[in-house]
């Protein structure tokens, strides 16, 4: 599925061809999965009319989630079969804010999905625009550091994107809509513009839109997220979110380690060693604190 609304969905069949869609009474109304996008879909076409109805949706192999809004329980799957997380960051205007670089790797972490990040604006960085993302690096995280104006970079992650299902996602303003509009200029995606009062980018995207790429996979371009401490997660999973941590957390002494005081944890001595970056597990325990006040009893 590459978008819906208001019940007509839009959906792209093996060769290509583009249909509007709306689900079979059975699925409308029974306790089927709730259709979004980025799902696969068995179509059925009306002998009579020649309209396309979904007959049934595919089991998924990923998804996406975060709790359900306004504190209700549960969750909503936002995206559907996501091979990898795409976070776009700007070197420079808006500025890299770290934490919330932190929060969108969780988010992909606890979702079970296979992240990279990508330093966009490369142009406006002085000096190595990689060195303030260096931790991320030792972490594992694949760092893509690209240039609209001068075409830095793009090639690299042009591949990284061939033949997968990419959510890009990252703050507004940085650049999103550019690098794809750069890379694949036939999907002419609204590109919005930097508020020089608050630094902080306009909205320009409204909903989340699935991208059928020329030469094979997809790109899902997803709004700008300002608030991301929604998303499920609970305190007990924080830690393995944090892809540098677990290779320390079955050492430590106990196995519900939330790596705060307790004695003998292996993840505390490999920040003081530095085999952990300090500023990275800083970020855990904010990112704890707030999930502990989200999930008391957990």
């Amino acid at each position: 599925m590459l978008r819906g609304t208001g019940g007509v969905w839009r959906a792209r069949d093996a060769s290509g061809a583009e249909h509007d869609v709306s689900l079979r009474g059975r699925l409308k109304h029974g306790e089927s999965l709730k259709l979004v996008v980025g799902d696969e879909v068995e179509l059925e076409r009306d002998a009579r009319d020649g309209t396309y109805a979904i007959a049934d949706i595919v089991p998924r192999r990923s998804r996406l989630a975060r709790r359900a809004p306004g504190g209700a329980h549960g969750e909503r799957i936002v995206a559907a079969n996501v091979d990898q997380v795409v976070v776009v960051f700007a070197a420079a205007h808006p500025t890299p804010n770290a934490r919330m670089l932190d929060r969108f790797l969780v988010i992909a972490g606890a979702n079970e999905v296979p992240a990279r990040i990508v330093i966009n604006k490369a142009d406006l960085a002085a000096g190595d625009v990689r060195a303030p993302f260096a931790a991320y690096a030792a972490a594992g995280y694949p760092l893509h550091a690209t240039s609209v104006a001068t075409g830095d970079g793009l090639d690299v992650l042009h591949d990284a994107l061939h033949g997968r299902v990419s959510a890009l996602t990252g703050p507004s303003g940085v650049g999103k809509s550019s690098l794809l509009n750069t890379m694949y200029p036939g999907l002419s995606l609204r590109v919005g513009e930097i508020s020089s009062s608050v630094d902080k980018g306009r909205h320009t995207t409204v909903g989340t839109t699935m991208h059928a790429l020329p030469d094979g996979g997809y790109v899902m371009d997803t709004p700008g997220l300002r608030e991301v401490g929604v998303w499920n997660v609970s305190p007990a999973a924080l830690g393995s979110c944090f892809p540098e941590f677990r290779a320390f957390i079955p050492r430590c002494r106990f196995g519900d380690c939330r790596h705060h005081d307790e004695p003998d944890c292996a993840v505390r001595e490999a920040v003081d060693t530095g085999a952990v970056a300090r500023e990275r597990y800083e970020s855990y325990r904010r990112l704890m604190t707030e999930l502990a006040a989200s999930f008391p009893n957990r």
